[in-house]
C-alpha cells in the first residue's frame, strides 16, 4: 500500500519525512507532550522515529506527520499504531505544546478513524492513555470513545500505567 496523505480543513496528515525529525525530536524531549515512557534523548527519539517509519512498510499503516496547513509547520504525530504486543489496534496522537488546545488532535484523529475503518477495514480501535493525561482523555471523549479500564503495554514500557479507551466501527459510524 502506498501511504496516503489525508487532508482536513486545517491539517495535512502525511507519511513522516526526514525533514520532520528535528521537530519530532523536540516533541519527544518535552515532558508536557510525552506521557507514556517519558521524554527521550535524541538517540532514543530516532529509534522511535525509525519504528514509526518502518511500520508503514511492515503493516501498511503507521503514524502520520501532522502539518498545519496555514504555516507548513510540523505539529505532531498521529494515526494508526499496532506494535507487537499492543492491547489492540490504536489511533494514537501527540501534538506539540504550542499547538495544543486548538482542536487539532480531534480533527486529525477523526480523519484517521475514517481511514482505519473505511480503508483498512478495522472493526474496533483503542487509544492507550496515561491516567493523568486529561487532555488526551478529552480528545478520546470527543471522538466518542469510552474508558474501558486499565490495560498493559508490552515491555519495555509495561510498567507505565495506561487506560484502554476505545470504540467499535459501528459506534463510530453511528455518531
Amino acid at each position: 500500500m502506498t501511504p496516503p496523505t489525508l487532508h482536513t480543513p486545517r491539517l495535512i496528515l502525511r507519511p513522516p519525512a526526514a525533514e520532520d525529525f528535528p521537530a519530532f525530536c523536540d516533541y519527544m524531549a518535552d515532558p508536557v507532550t510525552v506521557h507514556i515512557g517519558g521524554p527521550l534523548v535524541p538517540s532514543a527519539a530516532w529509534r522511535v522515529w525509525a519504528m514509526i517509519i518502518g511500520a508503514w512498510t511492515l503493516n501498511g499503516y503507521s503514524m502520520f506527520s501532522v502539518v498545519e496547513k496555514s504555516s507548513g509547520q510540523w505539529i505532531g504525530r498521529l494515526g494508526p499504531w499496532a506494535p507487537l504486543g499492543w492491547p489492540e489496534k490504536e489511533i494514537g496522537w501527540g501534538i506539540i505544546s504550542a499547538a495544543q488546545g486548538k482542536g487539532y488532535a480531534v480533527e486529525a484523529a477523526s480523519a484517521c478513524m475514517d481511514f482505519v475503518f473505511d480503508a483498512l477495514g478495522w472493526t474496533q480501535v483503542c487509544h492507550t492513555i496515561a491516567p493523568d493525561n486529561y487532555a488526551s482523555q478529552r480528545v478520546a471523549q470527543r471522538l466518542g470513545s469510552t474508558n474501558q479500564g486499565p490495560t498493559k503495554l508490552p515491555p519495555p514500557i509495561d510498567h507505565f500505567p495506561v487506560e484502554y479507551w476505545g470504540q467499535t466501527r459501528a459506534q463510530w459510524k453511528a455518531r
